[in-house]
């Protein structure tokens, strides 16, 4: 009979393409994969491995195994699971990972909350942009990822998640004071297709979805300077050296030198928490989404009170019905 850890092993193998990134992942040493693998290739006769490079490639045979593992170790997952329900424990490790304004401005009431009602749940928080979330989650390594994508870039989720839309996150622009259009409420998008723009890195959702949005109308986007973080963003916007979007969730205080205003048609992201579907029935999982949804809704009722916000009305799509229900079933008011 094939050993589960022995088929956990050339999972995470397969996964990563190599044996150190397979140890790092099963937190276990490099030697210990490598024993696995070599104890597997010894049950089944077949050889399962052949070096390439620094890296490792899988045999036919594993290939074939491999297929099988998948469904085997979602079993696996889905038996814990079911078996976590009828105890109705929630307790454990629960791992969440998400991206940089998530975890300034969502994660931290969230898990306070988780820690206070369920002592006996350890929690992990990480952060990760969706490139990189979603494939933690897939093979395990994560067991919700808070996501987002933008609301003409939705983000292609794998098959064998599932998905709870957390809050609708508005972005407006920043500029300099001194700029021409600093001291207007609200500005249209295609007045500032001609700006030197401040972005995140190529590849990453939001310098993607900064083209996407400027191609769709016909214009390319001038980006001079990119940085990975809001901040930094900022501080160069005071500098004089470009102009930002900035969104509204986790926005730190706006520095001097830096004016904010609204845009139309509006910008906006979709926010949303997502874990595998054979975890579903998970009590920690279901906790923990609870608590998630619970923090997010007065945040995105809370968005006029943004810090450094400065338009005396602000550009805010009422949150939707279904939100206001959700709202209303955790017991907070939406109208105060």
């Amino acid at each position: 009979m094939l050993d589960i850890s022995l088929l956990h092993a050339l999972h995470a193998v397969h996964k990563h393409g190599s044996l150190s990134g397979a140890a790092e992942t099963l937190h276990i040493t490099t030697s210990a994969v490598s024993q696995r693998i070599t104890k597997l290739e010894r049950e089944t006769g077949q050889r399962m491995i052949e070096r390439l490079g620094r890296g490792v490639r899988l045999t036919d045979a594993a290939v074939l195994l491999v297929g099988y593992a998948d469904r085997i170790l979602s079993l696996v997952n889905e038996a814990e699971a079911t078996l976590d329900d009828h105890r109705g424990e929630i307790a454990g490790r629960l791992a969440i990972a998400g991206f940089s304004t998530a975890v300034r401005g969502l994660l931290p009431p969230a898990i306070c909350a988780l820690r206070e009602r369920h002592p006996s749940l350890r929690l992990e928080v990480s952060e990760q942009e969706p490139n990189l979330s979603i494939p933690h989650l897939l093979r395990g390594d994560a067991d919700i990822a808070v996501v987002q994508d933008w609301f003409n870039a939705p983000l292609d989720l794998p098959d064998g998640l599932m998905k709870a839309p957390l809050l609708d996150d508005v972005a407006d622009v920043a500029l300099p004071v001194s700029h021409p259009l600093a001291r207007r409420h609200t500005l249209e998008l295609d007045e500032l297709v001609g700006e030197n723009w401040i972005t995140w890195t190529p590849g990453s959702v939001c310098h993607d979805w900064l083209m996407q949005t400027f191609r769709a109308r016909g214009m390319e986007a001038r980006v001079v300077h990119t940085a990975a973080d809001y901040s930094t963003q900022l501080a160069l916007v005071a500098s004089g050296l470009g102009i930002c979007v900035i969104p509204r969730l986790g926005r730190d205080s706006v520095p001097p030198g830096v004016s904010i205003g609204g845009v139309r048609p509006l910008l906006s992201r979709h926010v949303y928490a997502v874990w595998r579907r054979e975890s579903a029935r998970r009590p920690a999982i279901r906790a923990a989404i609870d608590a998630l949804i619970a923090t997010a809704l007065p945040t995105e009722l809370d968005y006029s009170t943004k810090t450094g916000f400065t338009t005396e009305e602000p550009v805010m799509p009422r949150p939707s019905t279904a939100r206001l229900d959700r709202l209303e079933q955790h017991g907070l008011n939406g109208t105060g």
